[in-house]
């Protein structure tokens, strides 16, 4: 969804010949639909991509259906020498790629797709025993010591395909209607590609000097770069974002430790791709199978409970809220209510996963899947399962100025600090005083921390016990 620095785009450009940009929206069954979310972003990157090309003297077309047939009724209309894309990598994408390449050969018209949404290829890097990297450190350290990106692709200066018949965007129903949920995260995002250069720009300028430390507070509003979503659609690639940062280190930015560990957040993307890749059912299975044999607990109200930010844990409630609010959730908050949810509640990690890709503008199935399987202690290199977070805890250590809480759950905006993170905790008189019943303008606890860990735990123990006898 972007003109710079687009290596099929920019290798479609160098042939000199007419350059025309195609948009699919695939309806093979083999896909994961996007998510509501994402569509309402798809919706407005389409948009300004439509507008970015029409400047150029172009038009972008946009065409629905399986890709295949698309492709092919395409063909016959405009009689392409050439037809280049951008790589995919999940298995369904891939398949579909490959048969598309192929059957483009046989019709004698050159097929090309190119690295437009990676840093570098999931097969890049090998461990010495030839296999791909599960453990994101030692993966870091090799990227981080010989990845240096290739000068960026130059922006077309020409592009064509007026007078070819095209949907209109319009026509599609990306846009959420009858209701329409999406004031708040209209007025929190600019999709399109300007859009992410002014999120990058904004962040190296003010938020990247205290990421370090920053970038597990909450309640700080500029201490990530909240270049997720943007990345995901493809507004802005991984390599732009290493060339600016390098850039700055380059240039003798002082708190270059910041910046390497931001860079380090990109490659733990790239990592989440490498375990994509070679495990193509990541998605939905368990990287380490034996979490397969786990006694998980399927409580339909619990998940609602959940989802609906009414948990009674202050923390989790205000991540699930600011989810559904703006489409997006702190990182710190995403382990959070991750952590009650496959432990304490033990409900599996697919049902959260499974409503972050709704509910996410930067729904990703690499990063999400990656995310929940870490959590959950069933991924490479994960956190293990009997690390469980302590909710009220963590809230006080990472919004220890309460003000995410205050900002999400409004109801608790009154109570005094000492017991915004756990208000069960405070004196009858101070939560009268703060306009709060619980059970009635908040929910008490869905489960008492203590008895969920100890719950989670001998879940542990009962896998373990099964493990050994088998």
């Amino acid at each position: 969804m972007r003109l710079d620095d687009h290596a099929a785009l920019a290798a479609a450009s160098q042939t000199k010949r007419a350059v025309i940009c195609v948009y699919i929206l695939e309806q093979d069954t083999s896909l994961r639909r996007p998510g509501g979310a994402s569509l309402w972003w798809l919706d407005k990157s389409l948009k300004a991509l439509r507008s970015d090309i029409s400047a150029l003297g172009g038009k972008l077309v946009c065409r629905r259906g399986i890709a295949k047939d698309v492709i092919g009724d395409l063909v016959k209309e405009i009689e392409p020498e050439a037809i280049y894309w951008g790589r995919r990598y999940n298995k369904a994408g891939r398949d579909i790629d490959t048969e598309i390449k192929a059957w483009l050969k046989d019709e004698g018209i050159q097929a090309k797709s190119f690295n437009t949404s990676l840093l570098s290829e999931p097969w890049a890097y090998e461990t010495v025993s030839g296999g791909y990297y599960k453990v994101f450190t030692p993966y870091w350290n090799v990227v981080k010591r010989s990845y240096s990106p290739s000068p960026a692709h130059p922006r077309p200066q020409a592009l064509a395909g007026k007078g070819i018949a095209g949907d209109r965007i319009e026509d599609w129903g990306l846009h959420p209607e009858n209701p329409d949920w999406s004031g708040g995260i209209e007025n929190e995002w600019t999709p399109g590609e300007a859009g992410a250069r002014k999120r990058l720009e904004d962040f190296l300028d003010v938020g990247l000097r205290s990421y370090e430390t920053a970038r597990d507070r909450p309640d700080i509003d500029d201490g990530t770069s909240r270049l997720s979503p943007h990345l995901q659609h493809g507004e802005i690639g991984p390599a732009q974002i290493w060339r600016a940062v390098r850039t700055k280190i380059d240039h003798g930015f002082k708190q270059e430790s910041a910046a390497w560990k931001f860079l380090a957040e990109v490659a733990w993307r790239e990592f989440s791709y490498v375990l994509l890749y070679h495990n193509p059912d990541f998605g939905w299975s368990n990287y380490d199978d034996k979490f397969d044999d786990m006694p998980w607990k399927s409580n339909k109200n619990d998940l609602r409970r959940w989802q609906n930010g009414q948990t009674g844990y202050p923390i989790v409630d205000a991540g699930m809220r600011q989810l559904w609010h703006i489409g997006w959730m702190h990182n710190r908050v995403r382990m959070i209510v991750a952590s009650l949810l496959t432990k304490h509640l033990m409900i599996p990690w697919q049902d959260g996963e499974n409503w972050f890709w709704d509910t996410l503008v930067d729904a990703d199935a690499a990063s999400n899947a990656a995310g929940w399987q870490w959590t959950a202690g069933s991924g490479a290199d994960a956190s293990p399962y009997f690390r469980i977070f302590n909710p009220i805890t963590q809230g006080q250590k990472f919004d220890a100025s309460t003000a995410y809480v205050r900002k999400w759950c409004p109801e608790l905006k009154d109570v005094p600090d000492k017991y915004v993170h756990a208000p069960w905790q405070a004196p009858a008189d101070i939560l009268k005083e703060a306009g709060v019943t619980l059970g009635v303008t908040y929910p008490e606890p869905i489960i008492e921390h203590a008895a969920g860990r100890a719950r989670a735990l001998d879940a542990w123990e009962t896998l373990k016990k099964k493990q050994d006898a088998a």
